[in-house]
Parts: C-alpha cells; sequence; structure tokens
C-alpha cells in the first residue's frame, strides 16, 4: 500500500534440529521467561457481508484519539522494549558496524543542469543531507539550496521531498513535513537569492511543474483519502490557485510534470491499469488542457517528448510488456501517424525511456536482469547494448538532464558489489566510473558467493532467487537464513548491496531475494500472475523459494527468517498463517495485514485506487478471495514463529492500527511460546525513523531481533 526493565525469570535450552542429524545447543528465551505480554481488550464489532459474518474483536484500535488506544500501544512498546533489553549491547556493536561501513561524510557526484552544478553531501554525525550547487564550474563558491539538517531541528520526523529549480535558476519549489507521511507534504517557493521563503505555500501537494515565465506553477492536491485528484494553475503573488483540472474517477490519481525539452506541461492521469495524458505549451500557462489520446480501459501510455516528435510507451492487454511508437507534434491523432519505434516482446519489458537529443535510452528487463540500450532517435542504424557479466545484478538508468548531452549516466550493483555511478559517452563508446560506493571499514567482493536459484511453484513456475553468503559456507542445513521479497503493484524485487545486511552475512546468515509473481521481475505478465484473483501465487512463490533454501541445505526451518514490508508485510502475515513451521522468525514490517476491512473502507487513504490491484470487496467473487488469504482474518490458533512487527503512528500508507491489530489477535490466538513484539513508532510513520542514523538505529533492533531468536548475541 500501502522503557522498563523486567527480571528475566529464567533461562531455558532448546534442542535445535537442523535438517541433518547433526544437533546443536542454543539458548534461547521463550515467551514464557518474561512477565506476560499486553492484553488488547476485546470489544467485538460484528459486519455482514453477502451473507457471512465477521467478528473483529479489535476493530476499536484504529482510533488514535482514543487514550485507551494509545495506551495500548505505549504497553506494547514498553513490554518490547523488556524483551529486547538483553540485546542492547547487541544493537550498538550491529549499529556501529553498519556506520562502519558508510562513508559518513560523503558526496554525491555533481549532475549538470542549466549552467549550475548540483550534488548533495552527508556530515558526520548529521541525520539529514544538504543540497548544494555552484555556478559553471565545480570550482565556483558552493551555493546552499537547503541544509535539512537545519530545517529538521528540533523535529522528531522530517522528511524533505525534494525540490524543482525554476527555469531561470532564481528559485526553488520544495516538499516537506514533519510527521513522517510519506503522502502529505507542505510545498513552499524559496529565493534563492535571498534564502527566503516567497509567494503561497500550500499543504497536500503532490506534484509540481513550473512554466517558463517563472512565475506560473502548475500542481497537484491530494484529498481527503490523500489521492491527488486535482490540479491547479496560479502565479506566485496571487492567493488562491485555479482549479484547471480534476480527476473525477476514484481510480486514478493526476499528476503534474514539466517535459525534458521544456516545451510542454503535462497532467498524467492513471490508474494501476488504465493511463491518460493531457499537455499545453510551458511559453502559453494560460492555455486550456489538450487530452493526447482519450483514455482506453485497461492502455497505459507515458509520452516523452522530443523537439520534433513524440515518443510514446503504449500497453495494452495484448503487449503486457510495452512497445514504444514514434508520433509527430502534430497529426497524432491519425493513428496511420504513429511509427513503431521499439515492437513488443513477450520476454523483454521496457522499465523505463529517457529522451537525448539525438538517442533514446531504453532500460529494459529480460529473464529478470536488467539490459541498457541506445537507439538513434531516427530509428536507423545501429542499437548499442550496455551487458552485464555478473549471475545476479541490478542496473538503472540515471540519464541525463541535458537534452543536447552525447553521455548518459547509469548506475549498477549486485548482493556483492556496491553500488557504482557510471557514464556512457555514446559517441566515443568509452564508460568512465565516475564514484563508487565507499565502505571504510573495508569489503572485499571475493570473499562471498553469489547464485542465482530457482524455486518450483505449486502450480510448475519456475521462481528466480539471489542468493548471498560468505565463501566456505557449508550446505548442511546449519545456516541461519534471511529470505525477503516484496511481490505487490509490479515492482520488482530488485538485488542491491546492502552495507547493513552483513552485519548478518558475516556472522553466518544466507540473504535471499525472492523474485515472486506480483512483482514484474520476469515481465509484466509476472505481475497480472500475482494480482487479483491471482495473488495466492505470491505468497506460494515465497514458500516454494523458502522450501528450495531449506532442500538444498542452505538452512533449515528452525533457522530461517523471513522480512517484508507494507504489502510485503502482507506477505509476511500470508505466509505465516500458511506455513508457520516453515520460518523460526518472521519481521513484518508495517504490513498492510487487514484486507477486507481496509479495502471495504472508502474513506481510509488510497482504498479505491487499490481495487485494481486486490479486487474490489464489495463485489461478492473478490469479497471471498481476499477474505480467503487476508491475514488478519486468517489468524488461527495454531503454532506460530517468533514475529516482530513494527508500526508508525503517522503511518499515511498502511494506518497504524493494521499492525495494532494484527499483534492484540496473534496474542490471543497463538499457541506456542514464541517471542511475538509489536514496535511502533509514536513520532513517525511508514518509512520508520526519519534521519539516516535513527533509520540504522531502526535496522539494528530488527536485525538483534533476528540474531537473538536463533542463539547468536554477539
Amino acid at each position: 500500500m500501502r522503557h522498563i526493565n523486567l527480571v528475566i525469570v529464567g533461562v531455558i535450552t532448546l534442542m535445535v534440529v537442523s535438517c541433518n542429524p547433526k544437533k546443536e545447543e542454543v539458548e534461547i528465551l521463550k515467551q514464557s521467561d518474561f512477565p506476560a505480554p499486553p492484553v488488547a481488550e476485546v470489544i467485538p464489532d460484528t459486519f455482514i457481508n453477502f451473507g457471512q459474518q465477521r467478528v473483529d474483536n479489535y476493530y476499536w484500535l484504529k482510533d488514535k484519539n482514543n487514550p485507551k488506544v494509545i495506551d495500548y500501544l505505549n504497553a506494547e512498546n514498553i513490554y518490547t522494549d523488556s524483551i529486547m533489553a538483553s540485546t542492547r549491547t547487541l544493537q550498538q556493536t550491529i549499529f556501529e558496524e553498519i556506520v562502519g561501513r558508510m562513508k559518513e561524510d560523503d558526496e554525491s557526484y555533481p549532475s549538470f543542469k542549466d549552467g549550475y552544478y548540483y550534488y548533495s553531501r552527508t556530515e558526520k554525525g548529521k541525520q539529514y543531507r544538504t543540497y548544494c550547487r555552484r555556478k559553471g564550474s565545480m570550482e565556483s563558491p558552493e551555493e546552499i539550496i537547503f541544509d535539512v539538517n537545519a530545517m529538521a531541528e528540533g523535529k522528531p520526523a522530517f522528511i524533505f521531498r525534494g525540490y524543482s529549480i525554476s527555469p531561470d535558476n532564481s528559485k526553488a519549489v520544495y516538499f516537506y513535513n514533519e510527521t513522517g507521511s510519506y503522502a502529505e507534504f507542505t510545498m513552499k517557493v524559496k529565493d534563492l537569492a535571498s534564502g527566503e521563503d516567497v509567494g503561497f505555500s500550500m499543504d497536500g501537494v503532490a506534484s509540481v511543474a513550473w512554466a517558463n515565465d517563472n512565475k506560473t506553477l502548475f500542481y497537484s492536491v491530494i484529498d481527503q483519502t490523500l489521492r491527488s485528484s486535482k490540479v491547479y494553475r496560479q502565479q506566485l503573488d496571487a492567493t488562491a490557485g485555479e482549479l484547471v483540472y480534476e480527476e473525477k474517477d476514484a481510480r486514478f490519481g493526476t499528476y503534474v510534470y514539466g517535459s525534458k525539452t521544456r516545451q510542454h506541461i503535462f497532467i498524467a492521469s492513471a490508474s494501476s491499469t488504465t493511463s491518460e495524458e493531457r499537455y499545453i505549451s510551458a511559453d502559453r500557462p494560460a492555455d486550456p488542457f489538450k487530452v493526447f489520446l482519450p483514455r482506453v480501459q485497461d492502455v497505459e501510455y507515458s509520452v516523452y517528448p522530443h523537439k520534433d516528435k513524440f515518443f510514446v510507451r503504449y500497453k495494452d492487454k495484448e503487449n503486457l510488456n510495452g512497445m514504444i511508437y514514434e508520433m509527430p507534434l502534430t497529426g497524432y491523432e491519425d493513428r496511420a501517424a504513429w511509427k513503431l519505434f521499439v515492437p513488443h516482446d513477450k520476454d523483454v519489458r521496457i522499465e523505463s525511456i529517457d529522451i537525448l537529443k539525438d538517442h533514446v535510452l531504453l532500460e529494459l528487463r529480460k529473464n529478470g536482469l536488467a539490459e541498457i540500450q541506445v537507439k538513434p532517435v531516427s530509428g536507423e542504424g545501429e542499437t548499442e547494448t550496455i551487458a552485464f557479466p555478473e549471475p545476479v545484478y541490478t542496473a538503472s538508468l540515471s540519464g541525463n538532464p541535458e537534452y543536447d548531452a552525447v553521455t548518459f549516466r547509469y548506475s549498477y550493483t549486485s548482493l556483492n558489489r556496491p553500488t557504482t555511478l557510471y557514464e556512457y559517452n555514446i559517441e566515443t563508446k568509452e564508460t568512465e566510473k565516475l564514484k563508487e560506493q565507499e565502505v571504510p571499514s573495508g569489503f572485499n567482493p571475493d570473499d562471498y558467493t553469489v547464485e542465482r536459484l530457482w524455486a518450483t511453484a505449486p502450480d510448475g513456475v519456475q521462481v528466480p532467487m539471489a542468493v548471498v553468503y560468505k565463501k566456505g559456507l557449508k550446505k548442511d542445513g546449519s545456516n541461519p537464513a534471511l529470505l525477503y521479497s516484496y511481490g505487490s503493484y509490479g515492482i520488482s524485487s530488485d538485488v542491491y548491496f546492502s552495507a547493513s545486511m552483513y552485519s548478518l552475512i558475516d556472522r553466518g546468515f544466507v540473504y535471499a531475494v525472492a523474485q515472486i509473481r506480483g512483482g514484474s521481475d520476469l515481465g509484466e505478465q509476472w505481475y497480472e500472475d500475482g494480482k487479483l484473483l491471482h495473488k495466492k501465487n505470491t505468497f506460494t512463490d515465497f514458500i516454494a523459494c523458502s522450501e528450495k533454501l531449506i532442500q538444498d541445505g542452505y538452512t533449515s526451518s528452525y533457522k530461517l527468517a523471513a522480512m517484508g514490508g507494507s504489502a510485503g508485510g502482507l506477505l509476511m502475515g500470508a505466509v505465516a498463517n500458511m506455513r508457520p513451521d516453515l520460518y523460526q522468525t518472521i519481521v513484518a514490517q508495517v504490513p498492510f495485514i487487514d484486507v477486507v476491512n481496509t479495502m471495504l473502507d472508502d474513506t481510509l487513504p488510497l482504498t479505491t485506487g487499490e481495487y485494481e490491484e486486490w479486487g474490489n470487496p464489495n463485489e461478492e467473487e473478490y469479497y471471498n478471495y481476499i477474505l480467503s488469504y487476508s491475514p488478519y482474518d486468517n489468524i488461527t490458533a495454531q503454532d506460530y514463529p517468533n514475529i516482530l512487527i513494527t508500526g508508525g503512528i503517522n503511518d499515511s500508507q498502511v494506518l497504524f492500527h493494521e499492525p495494532a491489530k494484527y499483534a492484540a489477535k496473534l496474542r490471543a490466538l497463538k499457541t506456542d511460546d514464541n517471542i511475538l513484539l509489536l514496535h511502533m513508532n509514536m513520532d513517525s510513520g511508514h518509512g520508520g525513523a526519519t534521519g539516516r542514523y535513527d533509520g540504522i538505529k531502526d535496522t539494528a533492533f530488527e536485525f538483534a531481533f533476528i540474531l537473538n531468536r536463533v542463539g547468536i548475541d554477539k
């Protein structure tokens, strides 16, 4: 989507048996070794849909204005702190390890746009970035655009979402909030010469674009359900904006953006299956917007303007991976004027496009791996392909903000290769390494093995999985492991170098990423096969990957942990219900767990726009299907793994009550003696702590829980 120290009353010895005959003794405290956890009051609410009755004992937990709700959350946090008290030294050790692997004083590689070099930097001990620019040369005086540390001073949460510079380089429109919400931002405009805010400010802004007159802004705003639904035009010195477009279909969100060529301003409206765009000349901001192509259900398109033509990525039910058409600037309404630039390929998904004066840059996905191609704008001549040698990696276009450029940038990373930024010169065919992620404490990629495995799902489909571990590891079932995935909204579970993850890997963990259906890892059909009435494929794919790790001796069910967040938290809840025997520990981060109740309440944020992902439960077929897997509704009286649940009181994507209710119901029904914790951030939202050091503390906390559950305390 979406501290009290308690006395430990005893220590028990648990005999842990791996999938080989060997046994080992590990001292692991259980729930019964601690004072009793909080118990949420049972206040039944009854719901009837399609003749079926549901009783929700914890529906009352959704009201954060109820003091009893806050009392319960505080009690859970106190309990969590008490259980985790013995791991504080381990948490601090992990925190220091992760900090030791990152360059605290660091600077992004500068990017040139409209006469300025833009970059950002971090400083040791500071939570947030500083955004800067230099005119004409990196030897010119530095101009600090935004010092986010100063902006966030004294605030428990602060998100700086970014900024957009006016065409004349004199002003910056920027977005921020002090709640940690990822959906609600205040927009202001800063005069870069004086450093003062100028003109109007607006709450709830989702997107913005400058007109070429440097004084007219177009912006979209969210409604009470956090759907970006209206676009306004407003001059800086005006007190109110003029509504220029309202998206009335509740499935669609609408956003405004300016083209790279500075010729156009676009309004894009999109659901998860259908899209439509409108545009005007950026030189004539008072003009009415013109529809580019009228919306057609299940047809998505995106417009990428070149100064001489339009390139359009086009997708429909017969061409799920997309194709690219070349269209004239005028007369494109006649389909006979369309020229196929890149045909559809059922095995290759078009991920993204970038336009330069003489070339079109393509980021493609083939067999679950990225490929970058460079094609002449004319469509004639040689297509260049940038290939990558490793078995599992992630590569992505960084493009070039300069339209006339003959170079572009791309980033490359893998599970054991730090993220590296490259620049490719199209004319000379040469690649230059610009910046590699530094690991100050030292890191040797050759100390680790990366593999790509394929698990067989129940329907026979082969599901890819990336695995990394320390060389010399024996596949005898004795190793702890962590399996991660997401599996929704067509978002691929790409692999990347995670400095923090090596605090587990260097302690003997196998780390794996499952590229399950519901993402687009193997193309758009992979996504289609893991959504709506096929959603359960997401869960069974993950279970198949878990079984593969166990069957091949990488780990055992006594040592396997699973982790996922948001919609990936739904995944965690589903597999915990379906196959609790496979996992020793589960970490469900801000889990979208109460699917039926949330999807039935169209007053909640983001609900109506989700119908094309999960289905509309106001229709009986979808109601029954969602009810059959909704994690909250399918908790039963059975043994569950150790579970850590996280949430954020200001979460706008997955409201705080979902993880709270999940913890309450699990406590009431589970029959095991494993640890169940709820860790609710009382200051922030969906992403947890907003400062970089505070975020690392959250990671260290989660890793300490996982390690503690397998008996590793150092």
